[in-house]
């Protein structure tokens, strides 16, 4: 059996724009986030979908429950699907950080297998819980199709295991607001394939 999966980053926040770390702050989404969001409801990339799940926090939960409305899908909420957790770098300019803690952005992005976030997660963490649950999902939804609406960080922890991406490159994956990035799991060959990356062509 093939199982599809759809996974989603969310719609623009404000904080998106402001360059802050969101992590698992409850932020939501911008008036062009959620039309973003619509757009890619409007044009989804399957034609059918049997299953939807998505983080908790609101700026991932509004985007899914705008594709839940097309398909009239119950949507199924889960705390693993969070975004990763920037401890005490959250909701500060990056800017700022660097004042705080001199040189901690450009070691965030060129030595990401190494940063250390205080009171936050590492890569490795969000990857775990990230594979975790769409295991879980997968077994539960074996040969159908599924969308995951998640976040920045953890998508490219998710696709950096799939694609057998080190850490080092992980930001080499974009994830733009609202991109999608399709992927199928194959139950008899246990592999994962990728499908496409950070597609947004339902914005244009």
């Amino acid at each position: 059996m093939v199982t599809k999966i759809v996974l989603i980053r969310h719609g623009r926040t404000a904080w998106n724009i402001e360059g802050r770390f969101q992590g698992q702050s409850d932020t939501k989404l911008l008036t062009e986030g959620v039309a973003q969001a619509k757009l890619l409801a409007e044009k989804f990339p399957l034609n059918n979908l049997d299953a939807l799940y998505s983080s908790d926090l609101q700026r991932a939960k509004c985007t899914a429950e705008l594709i839940a409305d097309k398909f009239n899908l119950s949507l199924q909420l889960t705390e693993d699907l969070r975004e990763m957790n920037f401890g005490q770098w959250e909701g500060i300019l990056f800017n700022k950080i660097n004042e705080r803690w001199p040189g901690a952005i450009k070691h965030f992005f060129d030595n990401p297998d190494s940063i250390k976030i205080p009171d936050g997660e590492n890569f490795q963490q969000v990857q775990n819980r990230g594979m975790r649950v769409l295991r879980k999902i997968i077994q539960e939804n074996s040969g159908r199709n599924v969308a995951i609406v998640a976040h920045g960080a953890i998508n490219r922890a998710i696709l950096s295991c799939v694609t057998h991406i080190p850490f080092e490159y992980i930001w080499s994956v974009g994830q733009s607001n609202t991109a999608y990035n399709i992927l199928s799991y194959d139950d008899e060959y246990k592999k994962f394939y990728i499908h496409t990356i950070n597609n947004t062509s339902h914005l244009m």
